[in-house]
């Protein structure tokens, strides 16, 4: 893959500023740059006092686009990601702030490159855990993402 974009092109974007994370306030976590974290306030709760669930999902789902962000930085603006589905499981109640880790395998990434070298399109799942600020598990799940190169980079979409 030829690589003769500028340097505004090739920065990754932030998931945070996505309109939607940014309204929320999910946030970069102070001690690491592949973790994200979302504070508990009254607009997250739900009818039980706790976390919404809609909530967590936003916050796990923004952390798997940043791992894939992190994964392949050599994809930046070539390539359109689309979450395609996921699936959770909610483990225990949170009632403090949250933060949320993704993690790819080396299977899966060698996997993934090698799908989308070769047929321009892909599929990668991307694990990730929710803990509170005890450390406590409150969700974890797997967001699968389809991957889809651009034929002009100039044209995003």
């Amino acid at each position: 893959m030829r690589d003769d974009r500028s340097k505004e092109d090739t920065e990754k974007m932030d998931v945070t500023q996505i309109p939607f994370n940014k309204f929320i306030e999910i946030s970069h976590a102070d001690t690491d740059d592949r973790a994200l974290e979302l504070g508990f306030k009254d607009n997250m709760k739900n009818h039980l006092g706790t976390f919404h669930a809609s909530a967590q999902f936003a916050l796990a789902e923004a952390c798997s686009g940043l791992s894939l962000q992190n994964n392949f930085p050599r994809l930046a603006g070539f390539v359109v990601p689309v979450l395609r589905r996921s699936e959770l499981k909610f483990k225990n109640p949170a009632q403090s702030d949250i933060r949320a880790n993704a993690r790819i395998s080396n299977e899966a990434k060698e996997k993934f490159e090698l799908q989308l070298e070769k047929k321009g399109r892909a599929v990668i799942a991307v694990p990730v855990e929710i803990t509170d600020k005890n450390g406590a598990v409150t969700m974890t799940g797997t967001y699968e993402w389809f991957v889809q190169t651009i034929r002009d980079p100039q044209r995003r979409a």
